[in-house]
């Protein structure tokens, strides 16, 4: 059990076309999880509901001591959390998780220790897929953000500060206050359009329980057209048996979100990515994503390929959920972006999929040896990176005209 993430290698391989034996040109999408990216102050979310949805002032995050300078139209709303709901109100609505934190916390969440935290974030962002394409990331999600202001201090770390990432950012009304993003390569990917896609879940006492929006990105990568997807689905917290219900209520949206863009423009290239809480093989994925797990079983029915199915058939995980293997972090595209026998064509196609795990990223002593190398032990700083390995996909085409 303790070995089984060392079945993952990364091939340090030059990405050259087979057929024709000659240079192709690449580019790494995928995503990590960023194991609580807060920065140090005591945050609230602020949300006046008078100025425009799509404007960033309508939803933003501010430090909690802030809060008396702001208007307040009603101090005890009780709920119900959207954007629709909200329209007209000024309101705010406390993150139950920036108390933890804190330099006062019982974790002493100093700067020093942000600090480290975006260095370690920079440092594998910097790296994913660079075996392939000698560069970081052309798009990368990022899972377990603050806030806006936590991404823009990564984008300025040394190791990635030359890439120029733009952010695609939306605050959501997670129960503990943390989102998802995006940062792209400005020269090699051109947003057009974005927007978050609330999911509703909902308890056992059916009572709304809030979690992570859908991030849906549109735009030109090297100029050609794509759609990203980027998921934090509910936690199995409570029990798989409880939880699957949100996975799949997840899952359905998803799938909603994508089939629009594909009948908008089918030509377009999607890639749905994240932390699903749930393996390739699980109902969600399966039954109501319907991706597929093989090229062979791609159809009009089921248009969406799982790239992580034929790693978690190799027994490869991401994480260990309760001391088992899960591969939890996948990337499923759509089946434009496949092709049989990796043929290289004059448009983006998929080369291969991979869980990064390079030496760094894996415990290497204790009862978690061979695990992801977490960032926290309880309350103690680990110094470590995250509790979920990253993935990325490597995409190739023939540049020439």
């Amino acid at each position: 059990m303790k070995n089984i993430f060392g079945l993952i290698a990364i091939l340090s391989i030059s990405l050259i076309s087979a057929q024709q034996k000659k240079q192709v040109r690449a580019a790494t999408v995928g995503f990590l999880n960023v194991e609580n990216l807060w920065d140090t102050i005591r945050s609230a979310d602020y949300i006046d509901g008078t100025k425009d949805i799509n404007n960033p002032a309508f939803h933003r995050s501010v430090p909690l001591d802030s809060i008396k300078y702001l208007e307040v139209t009603e101090k005890d709303y009780p709920g119900p959390w959207n954007d629709e709901a909200l329209k007209g109100k000024k309101v705010v609505r406390i993150q139950s998780g920036s108390e933890e934190f804190t330099p006062k916390s019982g974790k002493n969440y100093t700067y020093r220790i942000y600090k480290k935290k975006l260095e370690n974030a920079a440092k594998v962002i910097s790296e994913m897929g660079r075996s392939y394409t000698n560069t970081a990331p052309v798009v990368a999600g990022l899972i377990e953000v603050e806030n806006r202001q936590v991404i823009e201090d990564l984008v300025k770390e040394p190791s990635i500060a030359k890439y120029d990432y733009g952010i695609v950012h939306y605050n959501s009304y997670d129960y503990r206050g943390i989102d998802v993003a995006f940062i792209y390569q400005k020269r090699r990917f051109t947003p057009s359009k974005s927007w978050k896609k609330e999911v509703k879940i909902f308890g056992e006492n059916g009572k709304r329980e809030y979690t992570r929006d859908i991030l849906v990105l549109t735009g030109f990568l090297d100029n050609e057209k794509v759609a990203f997807f980027l998921n934090h689905w509910p936690s199995r917290r409570g029990g798989e048996s409880v939880s699957v219900p949100k996975r799949n209520a997840a899952a359905t949206i998803l799938k909603q979100q994508m089939d629009s863009v594909q009948a908008l423009d089918p030509s377009t290239k999607m890639f749905a990515m994240g932390d699903f809480n749930d393996d390739p093989v699980s109902s969600s994925l399966k039954n109501y994503l319907k991706a597929a797990g093989n090229p062979k079983d791609l159809s009009e029915t089921t248009p969406y390929l799982n790239l992580m199915y034929p790693l978690y058939k190799k027994g490869i995980a991401s994480l260990a959920y309760q001391d088992a293997p899960n591969l939890f972090d996948q990337i499923i595209v759509s089946a434009n972006l496949n092709s049989p026998n990796k043929e290289v064509r004059k448009d983006y196609t998929v080369f291969k999929a991979e869980i990064f795990a390079p030496a760094y990223l894996v415990n290497k002593e204790g009862n978690y040896k061979g695990y992801p190398f977490r960032s926290w032990n309880g309350d103690q700083f680990t110094g470590g990176y995250s509790d979920h390995f990253p993935a990325f996909v490597i995409l190739q085409k023939d540049p020439t005209p």
